[in-house]
C-alpha cells in the first residue's frame, strides 16, 4: 500500500473524500499485520471495516462527516455505543494511515447500557401475542428469536434453514464468538415458517424481494409491533429483547445455586445426626 498515493488522490478531490474498497482493507489489514498486532486486534479490524464497507452506499466513500453519518445511523438502529465506536476507531486507524487524518471522527459516544430499558416478560408476552393476533408472523419469530437465544442481531442472516436445522450457530459479537443454541420450540416454528414461504435453504428472514432483513427493516417491524401492543417504542429493539434474555438466564442461575445450597446444607445436616462429634458426646455423657 502506498499510503503518498491514496493522500493524492483525497487531495484531488476533497470534496468527494477517499474510496473505501475491499482491496483496501485487505492491503491496511496486512499492514498492521506486518506490524505485530495481536490476532484478536486484527479480526476486530478487518470485521468492522468490512461492516462499514457494507453499510456506505454508491461510490463508497469516506469524507468529511462520512463517520458521523455512519455513526449517527448505527445508533438509530440499535447498534450498541461500544459496537459504534469499535467500527469508528477501525476507520480511523485505517483513515491515520492513509494520512487522511482530516476524515477521521475522534470523539466517541459514551455506553448507555445502563439506561437501557428494560422490558418485562410480561410486555414479551404482550409483544408476541399481538403479533399472532394481527397475523404478523415474521415478526412474531423475530422477537422469540432474540428474546430466547440472546442472538446478536447483526448475526441474523446467519439464521439460515441450514443452521435451524442443525440446531444451533456460531455467532460474533465484538470479536468473540458465542454459541446460539435454538429451542426445539422455536426450531420448529422456524423450519414451519419456512417451509411455508418456500424457502429452502439460506436466510430464514427475508424482505419481499428476497434480500436477507436489514437492521432497519428488523427495527422498524419491531417500533411497529411495541405501537399496536402499547408497550413503549424505545423497548422494541433486539438489545432489549437481548437483555430479557441475559437478565432471565441470571435469575435462573441464581435459583439453581440456592436449591444447590439449600440441598447440601439438608445433606450435611442428615450426615451431621449421623456421625456428628457433638451428638456422639452427648449420647456418652447420657450413658
Amino acid at each position: 500500500m502506498n499510503p503518498r498515493r491514496y493522500r493524492e488522490k483525497a487531495v484531488q478531490g476533497a470534496e468527494s473524500g477517499v474510496a473505501l474498497t475491499r482491496e483496501l482493507i485487505d492491503e491496511f489489514i496486512m499492514s498492521i499485520q506486518a506490524k505485530g498486532y495481536v490476532k484478536g486486534t486484527v479480526d476486530r479490524y478487518q470485521t468492522s471495516l468490512e461492516q462499514l464497507y457494507d453499510s456506505l452506499t454508491g461510490e463508497k466513500r469516506i469524507g468529511k462527516g462520512t463517520l458521523a453519518a455512519c455513526r449517527k445511523q448505527m445508533l438509530e438502529d440499535g447498534y450498541a455505543a461500544r459496537t459504534a465506536n469499535l467500527r469508528i476507531s477501525a476507520a480511523n486507524s485505517l483513515l491515520s494511515h492513509l494520512g487522511l487524518r482530516e476524515y477521521q471522527l475522534t470523539d466517541q459516544v459514551k455506553p448507555e447500557d445502563e439506561n437501557l430499558p428494560e422490558i418485562t416478560r410480561e410486555e414479551y408476552l404482550k409483544l408476541l401475542q399481538t403479533a399472532r393476533s394481527l397475523g404478523r408472523e415474521r415478526v412474531y419469530l423475530l422477537v422469540k428469536l432474540f428474546a430466547s437465544t440472546g442472538l446478536p442481531l447483526q448475526e441474523l442472516s446467519k439464521v439460515t434453514v441450514e443452521s435451524v436445522t442443525e440446531g444451533g450457530l456460531t455467532a460474533v459479537s465484538c470479536g468473540t464468538e458465542q454459541e446460539i443454541r435454538f429451542p426445539e420450540f422455536l426450531q420448529e416454528e422456524l423450519l414451519g415458517y419456512a417451509r411455508k414461504n418456500g424457502y429452502l435453504h439460506g436466510p430464514i428472514f427475508r424482505t419481499r424481494d428476497g434480500k436477507p432483513m436489514s437492521r432497519t427493516n428488523v427495527t422498524t417491524g419491531m417500533r411497529q409491533l411495541c405501537e399496536a401492543a402499547g408497550i413503549p417504542e424505545e423497548k422494541g429493539n433486539p438489545r432489549c429483547l437481548k437483555r430479557l434474555y441475559q437478565v432471565t438466564r441470571e435469575e435462573i442461575s441464581n435459583n439453581i445455586a440456592r436449591l444447590i445450597e439449600q440441598e447440601q446444607t439438608r445433606l450435611f445436616l442428615r450426615e451431621q445426626e449421623v456421625v456428628g462429634w457433638n451428638e456422639e458426646v452427648s449420647m456418652r455423657k447420657r450413658a
